[in-house]
């Protein structure tokens, strides 16, 4: 009996560890434990963004360089033209619609107190513009220009201090002369355009010419050629040689104190 309880109790402990053991088996881990953790970190981009442009050499590695590009054409000038002489901007000003006609600039005051400029000789004709001023003081011409402009080919005539002489500018009906000694003055071209100033002088107190030339050829699509005619007891003339007869317009321009004559092509 002792030997059969001795094996039943060693039988049962036998059991005992079996159970035991099956119990603390190892658990499978779960499939998502083998994922990495998760990384809440923006992606890179690959790449520059679309429009840039990136650096090369030692600045590789630095962020890239935003490209701009843009300007606009030079404009040929002829006997020292200036910036100011140029075509306004093509962008329209804010508020414009695209498309709309151009106007023309608007007229500037006279600040000297002489007749002011009348804004109808702005606009484009073939006849003549007559700007009378007999009460203004002379007025001294320092340079004369000549460029071409996208429409139209312009002289810019400039003079010293603020008030400009009165002026004529007519196509010639009759051959062009020079006025003290009546020789014919022969231009290029079909259109003689002739300029006229008073009171106004193209020389200093001691006779000496303040404008360094007398002829200008500046070959553009329609001026082909400039030449003083005259300057005598109080009158400057100028002659534009045009291939033909196109219209014109005048507008007197502020700092410095100029008249332009634009010839249409």
């Amino acid at each position: 009996m002792k030997r059969a309880g001795r094996w039943l109790s060693s039988l049962w402990l036998a059991g005992c560890l079996v159970a035991t053991g099956c119990s603390k088996k190892e658990e499978a881990p779960h499939p998502a434990a083998e994922l990495p953790a998760p990384d809440d970190t923006p992606a890179l981009p690959s790449g520059p963004p679309p429009g840039t442009l990136p650096r090369e050499g030692e600045a590789a590695a630095k962020p890239p360089v935003h490209v701009v590009t843009g300007g606009s054409p030079s404009v040929p000038v002829v006997g020292g033209a200036q910036d100011e002489d140029l075509p306004a901007p093509t962008d329209a000003p804010p508020g414009a619609e695209a498309g709309a006609p151009s106007k023309p600039p608007p007229a500037p005051s006279n600040g000297g107190g002489f007749t002011p400029e009348d804004p109808k000789n702005r606009e484009w004709t073939s006849s003549a513009v007559d700007m009378k001023r007999q009460d203004a003081p002379q007025a001294t011409l320092r340079s004369v220009r000549a460029g071409e402009h996208p429409d139209y080919d312009r002289v810019v005539f400039e003079f010293e201090g603020t008030q400009l002489p009165g002026y004529k500018v007519e196509y010639a009906k009759e051959p062009v002369v020079q006025c003290g000694s009546g020789d014919p003055a022969s231009l290029a071209g079909k259109g003689q355009l002739q300029v006229t100033f008073t009171p106004a002088r193209a020389h200093t107190d001691q006779g000496q010419p303040t404008v360094a030339t007398r002829e200008l050829k500046p070959a553009l699509p329609v001026l082909l050629e400039l030449e003083r005619t005259c300057d005598f007891e109080g009158e400057v003339t100028w002659v534009l040689g045009n291939k033909s007869v196109q219209p014109f317009r005048v507008l007197e321009l502020r700092e410095p104190t100029r008249l332009v004559v634009d010839v249409k092509h």
